[in-house]
């Protein structure tokens, strides 16, 4: 089964939606469209009646939704009305519903094990349908002394009966991580300076299961969020 991503035009690349319930990576430098098409991602996925979460390691909901409520897409009267949820996993909210079992709000998962499967049975008890995770490395960052942090984590959550987005910071797109190994797509967002000014471009690095279009196609910010272009090739 496939699911409209919310981004017009990203879906004639993937043969019409991306194939549910699988773990992605959106990789991308910064101010290349990252948070924007992850909060299109879960909006769209709100508006038809599926439940969303928004998992954010280093933003509050208040800064999402006062960032791209200037969007017209919605995400800020999804969260509003209840069909987006939005946690910071270090504030208290998400320490007590991701550690349910936890005397108080201190009791935050310590290791990347705890909080993987505390993670997963969360995503399965509320059946929560599209999961953002941003970001791998404040992930990275909090799971410094295991050098395996991110592989046990992804391990993890592709069992979750969920299709997930992972926001990776990253400006080489030939520069792999293990996450884009272990995902089952990675999608590129590309900026760079030319004469005439900042080119923006998103490109498939890969997707199991699906055809797809690899070549880097023209995205732009719209008053209605991001909007790819999938007739126009981006040369380089």
């Amino acid at each position: 089964m496939r699911i409209t991503t919310g981004v017009p035009g990203f879906d004639a690349l993937v043969d019409g939606g991306i194939p549910k319930d699988r773990l992605y990576v959106i990789s991308g430098p910064p101010g290349s469209g990252k948070t924007t098409f992850c909060a299109q991602f879960v909006t769209k996925g709100a508006i038809e009646g599926e439940t969303t979460l928004f998992l954010t390691l280093h933003e509050t909901q208040e800064e999402l939704v006062s960032d791209l409520g200037n969007y017209e897409f919605g995400f800020d009267q999804a969260v509003n009305s209840g069909h987006v949820k939005v946690l910071n996993a270090f504030e208290n909210e998400a320490k007590r519903l991701l550690s349910p079992s936890a005397r108080n709000s201190s009791e935050f998962p310590k290791n990347v094990d705890n909080l993987a499967n505390q993670l997963v049975a969360f995503v399965e008890s509320k059946g929560v349908d599209r999961l953002v995770i941003d970001s791998a490395m404040l992930l990275e960052y909090y799971f410094s002394d295991d050098l395996d942090a991110l592989i046990k984590f992804l391990t993890k959550l592709k069992r979750a009966d969920a299709t997930v987005l992972l926001i990776s910071e990253m400006t080489d797109p030939t520069s792999y991580t293990d996450g884009h190994y272990l995902a089952h797509g990675v999608i590129f967002m590309h900026n760079y300076l030319e004469s005439g000014g900042m080119t923006r471009g998103v490109q498939i690095i890969k997707m199991r299961g699906t055809k797809i279009d690899c070549d880097i196609r023209k995205i732009e910010f719209t008053d209605r969020g991001l909007r790819v272009d999938p007739n126009e090739k981006i040369q380089t």
